[in-house]
């Protein structure tokens, strides 16, 4: 008998742990292999039989029992075993068959549920229901096989397959045949502006949230039995309203600006916003620096066709001097926008499960938002009214020093300052 010891400390399961253990697995016999793990999973003390079977894809029950071998049996050492000993566990032709054997066409069968071209078939049992492990085992036996979810799980691994959740990345609509080429030319822009240690800033508005003792998606660590108890329902509190946090994100240096605002989302907010940020941060980054560029959506408050922002932008410019150039996102591609991965999931992650009872409760959240890669966040409020249904005449809207670039000049074009 064999009980190989590893070299890897106490509690140290990490991806160089499992790497290795995927390796040696397959030189072990079946009594080795049930000793080993049973050896790991004591060592790792309480939870050790889960762990070690989710990452060697040995079921619970043979590690248990293993474990059980361990107390009562009598060991031999390493040094005991010699080249000549008869190493089979089993006599020849003994173990369990293959359930594939024994049910032929049984992964064809689990397959055709799976593959969503069987999904609302109406002669599937699972038209309505989710795919659980359970509700497949019931629609597995319903057509003649024997199968239990546990096993079904093993074989959807087997056959590649895993949970998966829905992923946001077909576009509505048709494409825009020059998407990829905006693509390009943002990059290529913002690179030329980075290198000249010129501000580049990925700009949008976060979804509104309500205030008050709402749910928040999220969990947070709690007495057992004692959750945070919250309204049971969702609709907004008239007299808290809702917050709308509009986000500034300096791409350079890693550092975020979120002006949070309680009226609307409207082009004045949104250049507000900005100004917020360059007398915040911006002034402070880049002195002396008279260009800006900025990279937002296509649509809502600071969208390419939107007149109102950029005769806003044209006050911002002509207050500080700046001469200030715009590249927007195709439509539909607003996921793309570095502000989305980089500001916003971050802030979302960080106040996860937290009621967001106030306006000062909501900006002490998103100003305590970092990563282990450096981002930093600053948060103001911004009480102002902002009225809606604003709009700008011809002649204001002419009066803009508005200069198109030759590729797509409705989505990139700088506004430079009228008292240049």
């Amino acid at each position: 008998m064999v009980v190989l010891f590893t070299r890897y400390p106490l509690m140290n399961i990490d991806d160089e742990y499992n790497s290795d253990l995927k390796k040696l697995l397959p030189n072990l016999n079946e009594q080795q292999r049930r000793l080993f793990l049973a050896f790991e999973a004591k060592r790792l003390g309480y939870g050790g039989v889960s762990k070690i079977s989710k990452i060697s894809d040995v079921s619970r029950v043979t590690i248990t029992n293993g474990i059980k071998e361990l107390q009562s049996l009598n060991i031999k050492p390493i040094s005991a075993i010699t080249e000549t000993q008869d190493q089979r566990i089993r006599k020849a032709g003994a173990g369990r068959r293959n359930i594939t054997a024994v049910q032929p066409g049984i992964k064809d069968a689990l397959e055709r549920i799976i593959d969503e071209s069987t999904f609302g078939n109406p002669q599937s049992l699972l038209k309505w229901t989710t795919k659980s492990l359970r509700n497949l085992e019931e629609e597995m036996q319903r057509q003649g096989f024997y199968i239990k979810y546990r096993k079904i799980g093993y074989l959807l691994k087997e056959m590649g397959y895993s949970l998966q959740q829905n992923q946001k990345m077909n576009q509505v609509g048709k494409e825009h045949p020059d998407r990829d080429e905006q693509f390009r030319y943002i990059s290529k822009r913002a690179n030329v502006f980075v290198s000249a240690g010129l501000p580049v800033i990925s700009i949008d508005c976060k979804k509104k949230e309500n205030i008050g003792n709402f749910k928040n998606n999220g969990a947070e660590y709690s007495k057992k039995g004692e959750p945070l108890k919250v309204l049971d329902h969702d609709f907004p509190l008239p007299e808290l309203g809702k917050a709308v946090p509009y986000g500034i994100y300096d791409i350079a240096t890693n550092e975020g600006f979120v002006n949070v605002g309680i009226s609307s989302d409207t082009a004045q907010f949104a250049v507000n916003s900005i100004r917020n940020w360059w007398n915040e941060m911006g002034k402070q980054r880049y002195p002396e620096k008279k260009e800006l560029l900025i990279t937002a959506d296509g649509g809502d408050s600071n969208g390419s066709r939107n007149r109102l922002w950029k005769y806003e932008l044209q006050k911002f410019a002509n207050e500080n001097n700046l001469k200030i150039s715009v590249s927007h996102f195709p439509p539909g591609t607003s996921k793309w926008n570095k502000i989305e991965h980089r500001l916003f999931s971050q802030i979302t992650k960080n106040w996860r499960g937290r009621p967001l009872e106030s306006l000062e409760i909501i900006v002490e959240l998103i100003a305590a938002t970092t990563t282990n890669s450096g981002l930093t966040v600053q948060c103001i409020a911004d009480k102002n009214e902002y009225l809606t249904g604003i709009k700008i005449a011809d002649d204001e809207f002419s009066a803009i020093n508005l200069y198109g670039d030759k590729f797509h000049p409705d989505w990139n074009y700088t506004i430079i300052p009228q008292n240049l």
